[in-house]
Parts: C-alpha cells; sequence; structure tokens
C-alpha cells in the first residue's frame, strides 16, 4: 500500500484524540472477527506496511481451533501473510471503553501481493468482477434477525428471554411489529442507531420479530456489495457489545430456543445494466418483472440444494428448519409471499427485486452473497426457466425437499460442478475441511437430551 494510503490514517487520529487503539480485524470462514489489538502510534504503520496474521486464520473452527484438514495449519508451517487495511472501515466503536478504541477491516495478501485465495471477502469480489464483466451491478439490501438473551440463565441453565427494561416483565409474548417493545428497549436501540450513524453504517429500518426478545434491522440498500457485507459483519459486532452495555446478550444464532422462530437473513438483489437501469424491472410494469428476473430465480432455485452448506453452515443452523416458522424448506417462488424461498417483494417497478430468505443469520454474509450471485450468474448464463410462481400457502402445497442434515449439505456442496467453478475448488476445499471437521466434533458430544430420553430407558 503506498505511503498515501496512511493519510487516512493520519487524517482520522487527528479527529479523534481520544482514541488510543485500534482493532484490526479479519472475518473468518465463520464471519467471525479475528485481529490484532495496536495502540494509535502503530496505526500509520499498519497501513504502510501491513500486519502479520498466519493463514491458519481461515482454518479456525467457532471455536478458535485450527484444522489441520484444510492445510492452512502445520502443513504450511503455519506460515504469516500480510494482511492490508480496507479503505473506509476506519471507525469509532463509540460503545467501547467510552469511545477510546476504534476498528479497522483487514485483508489478506498472497506472498506476491494477490488476495489470498482462502479470504471469503475475496471468493465475493471474484463473483462481482464476473458480473460486471458483463455489464451488471447488483444492488442488495440485507435484513438480519437477532435476539436479546437474559445474562441470567433459567432452569437447567437454559437461555431465557431478557426482562423488559421499562416493566421489568420477562418477555414471554410474539408482539410482532410492536411499537411498544420497541420502546420498552428504546436506550438499547438508539444506542445502536447512534454507534451506526458514528460508524457510517447504512441502518436503515428496526422492527420487534415474532418471538420474545427477538428484534430485526435491516441496512439500507447499495450498489457496493462488498461494503453491504462488511457492515453486516460490522453491525453484528456493533449490536453484540451495545447489548454488553445494557445488560443482557444479543445472539445471531440461528435457532437459539427449540419452540420459537429462528434467526434468518434475508437479503434483497436487483441487477444494473451498464446504463444504470433495472434489468429486472418490466417495461409494462408485470409484477413478476422481466425474463432476467425470472433466470435469476431460476438460478437461485437450481443451486439452492447444493448451497444449503453456505445457507447453513453449522450444526445449530439446521434446527432453523422447522415448519410454521416462515422458513423455506423447498425451492419456490412467488410475488409478494412470505412462505416461498424466493420472493418478489411488492412495490414500485423500477425497484423489481429478489429477496432470498433461506439463509440463517448465522450465515457468513460475503459466503451467502456470492453464493446468491453464483445462483444468478447460473440462471441467466444458461437462460434457465423457474417453474410456476406460488401462490397461497407455499408449505402447503410442497413437502420439505431443502436437505436438513449437515452432512448431506457438505456433500450436496461437494459435488456441485457450478459452485466449484464460481467459488473455486481451492476455497471450497479449506470450506470443506473446516465444517467436517467441526459436524465431526460436535458428534461426539451427547446432548443432555439424550440423557434425558435414552440413559434409562434403552
Amino acid at each position: 500500500m503506498s505511503s498515501d494510503a496512511a493519510a487516512e490514517a493520519r487524517a482520522f487520529l487527528a479527529r479523534h484524540p481520544e482514541v488510543d487503539a485500534i482493532d484490526l480485524l479479519i472475518s473468518d470462514l465463520n464471519g467471525v472477527l479475528r485481529g490484532k489489538r495496536i495502540g494509535r502510534e502503530s496505526l500509520e504503520k499498519a497501513y504502510t506496511q501491513g500486519i502479520n496474521l498466519p493463514a491458519s486464520v481461515y482454518a479456525l473452527d467457532i471455536l478458535g481451533n485450527t484444522i489441520e484438514e484444510t492445510g492452512l495449519g502445520l502443513a504450511i508451517g503455519d506460515g504469516d501473510r500480510v494482511c492490508r487495511p480496507l479503505p473506509g472501515t476506519l471507525m469509532p466503536t463509540p460503545w467501547r471503553r467510552g469511545g477510546r478504541q476504534a476498528q479497522l477491516l483487514m485483508a489478506m495478501e498472497e506472498a506476491d501481493g494477490t488476495p489470498f485465495f482462502a479470504e471469503p471477502r475475496r471468493v465475493l469480489a471474484r463473483r462481482l468482477e464476473r458480473l460486471a464483466a458483463h455489464g451488471l451491478t447488483p444492488v442488495v439490501a440485507v435484513e438480519m434477525e437477532f435476539y436479546l438473551v437474559d445474562r441470567k440463565r433459567g432452569e437447567r441453565g437454559m437461555i431465557q428471554p431478557p426482562c423488559s427494561p421499562a416493566t421489568g416483565e420477562r418477555a414471554s409474548q410474539s408482539q410482532l411489529y410492536s411499537v411498544t417493545e420497541l420502546d420498552e428497549y428504546a436506550a438499547f436501540l438508539g444506542e445502536v442507531q447512534a454507534a451506526a450513524e458514528v460508524q457510517g453504517l447504512p441502518l436503515d429500518t428496526m422492527l420487534k420479530e415474532c418471538a420474545p426478545g427477538q428484534f430485526e434491522i435491516t441496512l439500507r440498500h447499495g450498489a457496493d456489495v462488498l461494503a453491504a457485507c462488511d457492515a453486516a459483519v460490522l453491525l453484528k459486532r456493533l449490536i453484540k457489545g451495545v447489548a454488553q452495555n445494557h445488560g443482557v446478550e444479543a445472539t445471531f444464532m440461528a435457532k437459539p430456543y427449540g419452540l420459537e422462530a429462528g434467526n434468518g437473513t434475508h437479503v434483497h438483489v436487483s441487477l444494473l445494466d451498464a446504463t444504470g437501469d433495472n434489468v429486472f424491472a418490466a417495461e409494462a410494469g408485470d409484477p413478476l418483472g422481466t425474463p432476467a428476473l425470472k433466470q435469476a430465480i431460476a438460478g437461485l432455485l437450481d443451486l439452492m440444494p447444493a448451497s444449503m452448506a453456505l445457507f447453513a453452515p453449522n450444526l445449530n443452523s439446521f434446527r432453523r428448519f422447522q415448519p410454521g416458522l416462515y422458513v423455506p424448506m423447498a425451492p419456490t417462488w412467488g410475488f409478494d409471499n412470505r412462505s416461498v424461498a424466493v420472493r418478489i417483494p411488492s412495490g414500485p417497478n423500477v425497484a423489481r427485486r429478489l429477496e432470498h430468505r433461506v439463509a440463517g443469520a448465522d450465515a457468513n454474509p460475503y459466503l451467502l452473497l456470492a453464493a446468491l450471485l453464483a445462483g444468478i450468474e447460473h440462471g441467466l448464463a444458461g437462460e434457465l426457466s423457474p417453474p410456476a410462481p406460488v401462490t397461497g400457502n407455499a408449505y402447503e402445497q410442497f413437502p420439505p425437499s431443502l436437505t436438513n442434515s449437515w452432512c448431506q449439505a457438505l456433500d450436496l456442496l461437494e459435488a456441485s460442478e457450478p459452485l466449484n467453478a464460481a467459488l473455486g475448488e481451492d476455497f471450497l476445499g479449506v470450506f470443506l475441511a473446516n465444517r467436517r471437521a467441526e459436524r465431526d466434533q460436535a458428534m461426539q458430544h451427547v446432548s443432555r437430551l439424550e440423557h434425558d430420553w435414552y440413559l434409562r430407558h434403552v
């Protein structure tokens, strides 16, 4: 990186004399932020020289253990790579230490200076380059659901919803779209909004979701997909940090409660051509859009079964796929229909878009968008046609066909030629080895439920 790039660091430090520490962050395969903390005196050096982190950052499982089967650990001597700042991501973290802390996203490089092959952000960047070569620019908006959880555990050590800051009563009702509950949590939500404004994150709407203690936050749509995913990753960190300040925990775990709704990530996508026109918007105003929109949907539906390991990346992810809780379990689509996997929302024709509703909130945003753009390109390139759009309740018309098996999902991903080509066989080799090793570890643990059901009775 040129010395001119350090001007961003100098200008930031001049604006923020109170900042004395900066977190240098890398988003790993699970979307977990890892890295180093430096003092303000070292920030300019991080811009001019980068920092070293081992390539095994991208071999870590959710517990932070290096998965040697990825080939990124001791097999290569657990060697370092240089990480460079991502311009525009240096920002304060106002919820930390009275605002004396900041953060900066980094990107790992190969020895020759090219992006590191196992970095999820790089995988997404390649998909964007492919679309740009065809004169297409995706416009996306990301919606994420999360739960607030009481720090005090309930019966048998299980998690429980928080007590209202306003009434002291423990949440026990759905209260979907409740403005009253937004008011009760106004201090928390207000600090989230204020911190997002300080960081320049494009926060759009907040709403009460359909379970006790569950909320949804939406980011504004934009034509910079990498920035949208950066914002999603950083917003998770922000929400978790602000929650700690308010005496609760925030979780984006896909299924924290067995009998309540899970946390999903919904992604809205439209495509602009080289002139800036929305290629999904039909001239006659057809709500089902253009042939290009139908082809894009067909591609998403075609690759959906093989993409499940990216939409549902861990053991808990698959518990979210249960009937009656607004989680699609079959490759379906339709207009203004929340029971399908890919929905065309109502609204102005100029804003015609698709909404992908399958992934959990635990999905890595970069890999989720890479898979979605791969599906869209797959449909456009093959001029695929979707089945007829669904009207009415898709859950009643289509039995579950998307796998709810972590093992099978990984096998389907490995066998998918389009996704191997789109994401890169070298990257998928690392991803699959990492996820399979974590699954093997999970299978070694026996749950309390198994003891309750089987210990005495079989």
